[in-house]
């Protein structure tokens, strides 16, 4: 069994770089490589299953004050790292369960959004099949947004575990974006069974 308690070095990296968790580094990899940050004083964001904050913090930070940034989480973001930047007039903070109507609209009320990213995971029980079932049910709840709060040529990445019946939200995505792929960062664990879902050109 691996041990998770032993930081590696994404996780040193993280902390010498100042961010909460080593989770940036598969986001980093993804806008990267298809270019998710677009500069632009109209681009916005929406971060879902933000906690503890280390996707917001990439976003702020690449795209200084270009960028509006909207983030959700039933748990608040870790201040460590933040130096201000959460406080600043171009992010919004929503704390609370994403599929609760209330917060739904908060959120929608803050968008349209050019990009949604969500590295959201259930607390996980151990069980294969529990943890990919809960996980698919929160990454639909993610693609959810998609139909009211993305705009026409926006793109969506989630985080889903595979197994289960998965590949159907995949199928799903394909049919209301141009393209949807299956993609797994270098920073995962190779014994994870996490990977990305990037949707592309919403249609």
């Amino acid at each position: 069994m691996a041990d998770y308690k032993k930081p590696d070095y994404w996780q040193l990296k993280a902390r010498k770089e100042g961010y909460p968790a080593r989770s940036v580094y598969k986001l980093q990899e993804m806008d990267e490589k298809f270019g998710l940050l677009k500069p632009g004083k109209a681009f916005r964001v929406l971060d879902l299953g933000a906690a503890p904050g280390s996707w917001s913090l990439y976003v702020l930070r690449k795209m200084r004050g270009s960028v509006f940034l909207a983030a959700a989480d039933i748990s608040p973001l870790s201040r460590q790292y933040d130096a201000g930047l959460f406080n600043g007039d171009n992010f919004c903070f929503i704390q609370g369960d994403i599929t609760d109507p209330a917060v739904r609209d908060s959120i929608l009320a803050q968008g349209p959004y050019h990009l949604i990213i969500s590295d959201a995971a259930p607390a996980t029980t151990g069980n294969r099949f529990i943890d990919t079932t809960r996980s698919l049910e929160l990454a639909e709840a993610v693609a959810a947004y998609t139909e009211s709060a993305l705009t026409s040529g926006g793109n969506l990445v989630i985080k889903v575990f595979q197994g289960g019946d998965v590949s159907a939200l995949l199928k799903r995505l394909r049919t209301l974006f141009k393209s949807a792929k299956s993609y797994k960062p270098e920073a995962c664990r190779s014994e994870s069974f996490e990977t990305y879902y990037l949707a592309l050109g919403k249609k």
